[in-house]
């Protein structure tokens, strides 16, 4: 009983896990990722709008 404990354990140990669920299963990395990528996005936006004001004179 013991011995087949130990061999789906190993088994368990084994598997690799993929990049992507790894990745989905940090949470705070997406919530870091859900804050910063809009926040540059916006700022882009900002910069890019700013910059097509023309100049007065």
């Amino acid at each position: 009983m013991a011995k087949a404990k130990t061999e789906t354990a190993e088994a368990v140990e084994s598997v690799r896990i993929p990049p992507m669920q790894r990745l989905l299963d940090n949470h705070f990395l997406l919530l870091f990722l859900g804050v910063v990528v809009p926040t540059v996005l916006y700022l882009l936006w900002g910069v890019m709008e700013l910059s097509q004001i023309p100049i007065a004179e």
